[in-house]
């Protein structure tokens, strides 16, 4: 997935604390590294995680939080209403961009 949206102009930013690089892009371990606005957190993590990944999503100020298909957690999404996070679950980003035909943001 995160391949198909930089084909199609997206910017990634990989949060990963394993690894330095993925796609070519540099990856940062957490994202309180990230040292600029993120627009949304697209999550690829196993349910069990979604809660922690919401948190820092929280404290970074992000707008959004999507979670990958087959991927659902009632305290992640209870957690991004309160903050006023937009929040989608068990949906797959890429399949949603070629749907409604979606590009980069200028």
């Amino acid at each position: 997935m995160p391949r198909q949206m930089l084909r199609h102009g997206w910017r990634i930013i990989p949060v990963n604390p394993f690894a330095d690089e993925i796609f070519g892009v540099k990856a940062v371990p957490t994202l309180a590294d990230i040292d600029e606005p993120v627009d949304l957190v697209d999550v690829f993590r196993p349910a069990r995680d979604a809660v922690d990944v919401v948190r820092q999503a929280i404290a970074i100020k992000a707008p959004a939080v999507w979670l990958q298909s087959g991927i659902v957690s009632a305290e992640a999404r209870r957690l991004a209403e309160e903050a006023g996070i937009d929040y989608v679950e068990d949906r797959c980003l890429a399949v949603e961009r070629a749907v409604g035909n979606l590009t980069r943001l200028s």
